[in-house]
């Protein structure tokens, strides 16, 4: 009985499979992103504040964008900028460590100082009956922080040591050489200090960073969620004494577009660490959304061209991945990959048969489609998760100098990208013969396979 019911199974899923497979239903259109309305002043001392009212979950997010980062160091001051926020997190001069710590906790909220390329970002997530007593504390940072030289040498330690885990690791080598590569004597292009130079840096050059560098003419504060009560007071209150300072310097980031190989050796390495790119055009460029879609079609996304090709068909790595990184109106476009270390050279040459291929033939109606969908469903779904989410993007259009409007049309923008855009953007901007090319990996096991890329007659 149980060996004629195990045959019968077996018939059955064998007709089953032999029947055509039924196709599940189209999705529906995806839906546009709705910025929730804003509240826009400026402060009398410059400082920008922007108010948004959402969702229905008591927590407010709070926090200040100050045009302040990487790029506004020394070339012998690298990572200046983080012992500055590091420093900044232990005391006003009214609160100490300890004190600064326990009243962001009773505010139901966490105090995070996140310096960046451009911007350093100062604020968290707190409950929304004490939203008034958190931008009173982000306030007391941003305006009296104690930098206290106590703690430097601690700090120190702490950056020394993750820079030297960094200098071992190849994607963070990969990224510093490429970087350097596509921005050269710029700031934009520096990653990494020396470590005689972070070393050597004292309590009075974080007070001169931050003196020089933070003010309210170059913050934007944004505080978005379940508002309670007018905070528009609270935030003057806090605020209106800061001095306005100087408007942020222009920094120039001299992008470079042209062919550039460079092998950093790492014996006995089981995989190549692969960085390609070049510049291609800004958030503020009406290419810039046919580029977004092209690169998620080519190797941005899960289904993308160069992930099929390189990791579920020939197994060459596990997370190929590339994207457009924005900053300041610019932007460029790198692929990478750690690809295993005897297929290094068939792995760049599959990459770029896969962006010779756009920049000839457009894709099909239905491939780009789907990918289109992806895009923009994801775009919604990042941006209606939380209100630092909502921030997120508008510190995005806000500092490109972008309409607000930019955010409920980007769906129907990416829905609107025809096939012939995408051959097109391709063709003009992802030029092989002007990619950098960064390969981390075992010399003596790649040099021959990757010697036709070091010119750009390949």
């Amino acid at each position: 009985m149980i060996l004629r019911m195990c045959l019968l199974a077996c018939v059955a899923c064998a007709l089953a499979f032999g029947q055509q497979k039924e196709q599940p239903p189209e999705g529906g259109p995806p839906k546009p992103f709705h910025l929730p309305p804003t509240q826009d002043f400026t402060l009398a001392n410059g400082m920008q504040v922007t108010l948004v009212q959402y969702g229905i979950v008591p927590r407010v997010a709070v926090r200040a964008y100050v045009n302040a980062g990487g790029i506004n160091e020394a070339a012998n001051q690298v990572w200046l900028s983080r012992l500055t926020g590091l420093l900044m997190k232990e005391g006003t001069k009214t609160r100490s460590s300890v004190q600064l710590a326990n009243e962001v906790a009773d505010a139901g909220g966490k105090l995070e100082i996140e310096p960046g390329v451009e911007f350093t970002s100062v604020g968290g997530v707190a409950l929304s009956d004490h939203a008034a007593q958190f931008i009173a504390l982000v306030a007391d940072v941003l305006e009296n922080p104690s930098l206290p030289a106590s703690e430097v040498p601690r700090l120190k330690t702490d950056l020394a040591r993750e820079l030297a885990v960094a200098k071992t690791q190849p994607n963070d080598l990969a990224r510093e050489r490429f970087l350097r590569t596509m921005f050269p004597d710029s700031p934009y292009g520096r990653v990494f200090p020396a470590a005689s130079e972070l070393e050597g840096y004292r309590a009075e050059d974080a007070a001169a960073f931050y003196r020089d560098n933070c003010s309210a003419a170059r913050t934007h504060l944004y505080v978005a969620g379940k508002l309670e009560g007018d905070l528009r007071e609270t935030i003057r209150s806090a605020f209106e004494g800061w001095s306005k300072g100087a408007a942020p310097p222009s920094i120039s980031a001299n992008p470079v577009k042209a062919h550039s190989f460079a092998l950093i050796d790492r014996p006995g390495a089981p995989q190549s660490t692969l960085f390609m790119g070049l510049p291609v055009a800004g958030p503020n460029s009406p290419d810039y959304i046919p580029l977004d879609v092209m690169n998620t079609l080519l190797g941005g996304s899960f289904a993308s061209r160069i992930t099929s090709n390189i990791r579920e068909q020939k197994g060459y790595t596990y997370s190929p991945y590339s994207q457009i990184a924005t900053r300041t109106h610019l932007a460029y476009w790198v692929e990478t990959a750690d690809v295993t270390t005897a297929v290094t050279g068939p792995s760049i040459k599959e990459i770029l048969s896969e962006v010779e291929r756009l920049r000839k033939e457009p894709p099909s109606p239905s491939e780009l489609k789907g990918i289109q969908t992806y895009l923009a469903g994801l775009f919604v779904l990042r941006n209606t998760i939380s209100p630092d989410a909502v921030i997120g993007q508008l510190h995005f259009v806000d500092s490109q100098g972008l309409s607000r409007s930019y955010l409920s049309e980007y769906v129907q923008k990416v829905m609107g990208v025809q096939p012939a855009e995408i051959r097109a953007v391709t063709e003009k901007y992802l030029l092989p013969d002007k990619m950098a090319f960064v390969i981390v990996g075992d010399k003596s096991k790649i040099a021959e396979q990757v010697k036709p890329y070091e010119t750009t007659e390949n």
